[in-house]
């Protein structure tokens, strides 16, 4: 497996685009039930999570779920007037859309319905590839990384991703933040010592 984070990118993008729309659709199903049933998310009041884009595992399944239960759900949304900051407003059904400059859906902003990182108590992650240690490669921008940086209390992290995305090792970075956990249609890894059973 290549190791410079470009080539690798470029790898494991391709493998998750590789995937059929049934095979797609088969494990959008998966994630919902597995991630469902994880006491993680049972206890967790406000989550974060996105919306698919470029072969990632479909949340939409689990977002529904998550409705019916009186959650509250944030997705990412571009910062207006700093286009390098991302922040996260509510998501409900009836949520107005906009198409973002990376053509990816957003809530259209509303800054009174943005919530501090302190309000969220579980994200999930999209990423490009991870690794048993909670290390995750994502599409370089840094938006996450930016996001979540700094002392304050951060979110349970939960990277989500195809298996043919997993790693043997990736390469830590200084910048990186590892996720707390990763969960894949087929399994649910804990990667930090404090989820560990």
């Amino acid at each position: 497996m290549p190791q410079d984070r470009q080539t690798l990118r470029r790898h494991l993008r391709q493998a998750r685009r590789a995937l059929s729309a049934e095979q797609q659709r088969r494990a959008s199903q998966q994630l919902a039930h597995r991630l469902n049933d994880r006491p993680e998310i049972q206890r967790a009041q406000t989550i974060a999570l996105y919306l698919a884009n470029d072969g990632e595992p479909s949340l939409m399944p689990l977002a529904r779920l998550l409705w019916q239960q009186q959650k509250t759900l944030m997705l990412p949304v571009m910062h207006r007037d700093n286009g390098r900051e991302m922040l996260f407003q509510r998501f409900e059904p009836d949520t107005p859309m906009a198409i973002n400059r990376y053509h990816i859906a957003e809530p259209v902003w509303a800054p009174e319905q943005v919530i501090a990182r302190e309000g969220i108590d579980l994200m999930l992650l999209p990423l490009v590839g991870f690794d048993h240690l909670g290390n995750r490669l994502g599409m370089g921008a840094g938006f996450y990384d930016r996001y979540l940086e700094g002392n304050s209390p951060r979110p349970l992290l939960v990277g989500i991703a195809h298996e043919c995305q997993r790693l043997e090792r990736l390469d830590h970075q200084s910048w990186d933040i590892p996720l707390n956990a990763v969960a894949t249609p087929e399994h649910w890894l804990d990667t930090r010592e404090d989820l560990r059973r």
